[in-house]
């Protein structure tokens, strides 16, 4: 008796769709919409990082600039606070200087009215004072020290006091140093000691 055809070859077909694997019905190899809208809804925390980051280093950028800033001005402040203690210390010395200055002004007075008074004394004794006076000058000098040039010009308050006065015919001469009494001297820009001078006055020869 001969079998049944449909149910003879029902295994077959059966069996030649488990060896050829599910059919492209199935779709595993594709992603379905659930997956897709769970990728896109990963998304946003990546792009919220990025901006955590960006905002970091931003901060970051800004703490820098600010202690950069603070270092040049503590580095300002230093140059600053060192050339304050240069300049009082230079005015300091200046000071001390000029009151040491001062005592050897004194002596060379005291030798220039020696030589005044022998100005037509050629002995060697007097040659002697008149080196000494100029070894004593050219050290003072040497200090910085300038003696003031007042003769001829001008008389200014601020650098030298009158002691006496001279009368001159001679407009152009008026208010000016005729004559110096004692010598003055700046270091610098200080005066250390203002001269004595005569100055010259203007009258009119008919009041005269």
């Amino acid at each position: 008796m001969a079998g049944n055809p449909r149910t003879d070859a029902a295994p077959e077909t059966q069996q030649a769709q488990t060896a050829n694997g599910p059919g492209p019905a199935s779709g595993a190899g594709e992603p379905s919409p659930q997956q897709s809208q769970g990728a896109e809804a990963a998304a946003p925390p990546v792009d919220a990082e990025k901006e955590q980051l960006r905002a970091d280093l931003d901060a970051t950028r800004k703490k820098y600039d600010q202690l950069a800033r603070a270092y040049q001005d503590v580095n300002r402040d230093r140059e600053e606070f060192k050339q304050r203690l240069t300049r009082e210390r230079d005015r300091m010395m200046d000071v001390e200087r000029g009151n040491v200055a001062t005592t050897l002004l004194e002596a060379i007075d005291e030798l220039d009215r020696c030589l005044a008074a022998s100005a037509q004394d050629t002995s060697p004794l007097a040659q002697g004072v008149r080196m000494i006076r100029d070894a004593l000058l050219a050290k003072v000098q040497g200090t910085g020290i300038e003696r003031l040039q007042v003769v001829g010009r001008p008389f200014d308050p601020n650098v030298a006091e009158a002691t006496d006065m001279e009368i001159t015919t001679t407009p152009d001469d008026d208010q000016k140093v005729v004559a110096e009494v004692r010598a003055g001297y700046r270091l610098k820009e200080r005066i250390i000691r203002p001269a004595r001078v005569k100055v010259a006055k203007y009258i009119a020869p008919a009041q005269a």
